[in-house]
């Protein structure tokens, strides 16, 4: 089965974020495999111990993978990352809702923020191709599709929402591949939590996700939905 297409799958870990620092945005599914994507969290230090029990309470949306030091922006994860310029894009909340989608946040970044690394399911997919699992979005070029259900995570403090979740059609043929796979990357989100009618998590129409863009799938494709770290929520 050929590779996913896209130029990020044959650059270095290191390469791929120098890109980013230099300005590149772009859906990351399918970019340097082998190695663990993450997604970023940066909280005021007054909410850093909430926002880990809402992570101990919720592994599966949530699975940590470093916590910073207060105002740090390294991690041990990426010696000589900085986590304030080297992602593809940014999303800023003031208030509970997004203000800003910039390219980096230095100028947003404060010295009281304690920064959570969330493991990232693009992380397993280079699990499913060498499986043999076709990936709709890569191949299409496109950001995952992901939906908020009817399934609650559990609060934390002032933290709270609906669990979202990231789908992947699959062929039925691979379908027992798929589970197997993400299964076994417990550390990025681990297997699925529902596959067949979305509607199972209160999904009413596939062809419109609340993240990420639709993808075309194929007639006999199966949508399996995996847990996914979007947007834990303030009371």
């Amino acid at each position: 089965m050929p590779g996913p297409r896209t130029p990020g799958g044959r650059l270095s870990a290191r390469a791929a974020r120098e890109r980013f620092r230099a300005g590149v945005s772009a859906p990351t599914a399918g970019w340097v495999p082998g190695h663990t994507q993450v997604n970023l969290i940066s909280v005021p230090a007054d909410w850093a111990d909430e926002m880990r029990l809402f992570c101990d309470r919720n592994p599966r949306p949530c699975p940590v993978l470093d916590i910073t030091e207060r105002g740090s922006w390294r991690t041990r994860l990426a010696p000589g990352a900085d986590l304030r310029t080297d992602l593809p894009r940014y999303r800023v909340w003031e208030h509970g809702e997004p203000a800003d989608e910039p390219g980096d946040v230095l100028r947003h970044w404060r010295a009281d923020l304690v920064t959570f690394l969330i493991g990232c399911s693009f992380a397993f997919e280079w699990a499913l191709t060498a499986a043999g699992v076709p990936l709709r979005h890569v191949e299409q070029g496109r950001n995952v599709p992901m939906y908020v259900t009817d399934r609650p995570c559990t609060p934390a403090g002032r933290l709270s929402g609906p669990l979202v979740v990231s789908m992947r059609p699959v062929p039925p043929r691979h379908l027992a591949s798929a589970i197997r796979e993400g299964s076994l990357t417990p550390a990025v989100h681990g297997g699925p939590v529902h596959w067949g009618d979305p509607r199972g998590l209160g999904i009413a129409d596939l062809a419109r996700p609340d993240y990420g863009e639709a993808v075309r799938a194929q007639p006999d494709d199966v949508p399996v939905f995996w847990p996914a770290g979007e947007r834990p929520r303030r009371c």
